[in-house]
């Protein structure tokens, strides 16, 4: 599977997550997520200005962002660390890729991605930063509210 149907199937699990209630998130988990995707932000630009960067500059973004992910993951715990961890887990290919070529020497194992690998890492860069963004704006009127529709639909 490619990044980004992995970080889709992980963002799609955390929203069922999030909208059955088996995931509540804490006023901690947003603040988190606000930073995480704030971080993202900063790491992942437009599609078009990705493309107009030379490879070794997308590759530099695309790390970027996997450490932003890494970096907050240390910092927490229960299902938001198991989702950074995953979410990191997905991005970890491009820790295999080189942008820089091989100059016919060793390369410790690192690949040359192609332009569709570059585009799909930054799509799913993108995705999850709009989805941590999403984490960070729940809040408890939306869930009070949920609540309500979903008491009504039952009675």
């Amino acid at each position: 599977m490619d990044i980004r149907t992995v970080v889709d199937e992980l963002v799609g699990e955390a929203e069922r997550l999030i909208r059955d209630r088996v995931w509540v998130l804490t006023p901690a988990d947003r603040v988190v997520a606000a930073k995480v995707a704030a971080d993202l932000d900063a790491a992942a630009l437009t599609p078009q200005a990705q493309q107009a960067l030379p490879e070794v500059d997308r590759l530099a973004h695309l790390r970027e962002a996997l450490a932003a992910v890494a970096i907050a993951l240390a910092q927490v715990h229960g299902r938001l660390a198991w989702f950074l961890g995953a979410a990191a887990t997905a991005l970890t290919p491009v820790l295999h890729w080189r942008a820089l070529p091989d100059e016919n020497g060793p390369t410790f194992g690192t690949v040359a991605p192609t332009p569709a690998q570059y585009t799909e890492a930054e799509d799913a860069v993108r995705r999850l930063q709009n989805a941590l963004t999403g984490i960070s704006a729940t809040d408890t009127i939306t869930l009070a509210r949920d609540r309500v529709a979903d008491h009504s639909d039952q009675t």
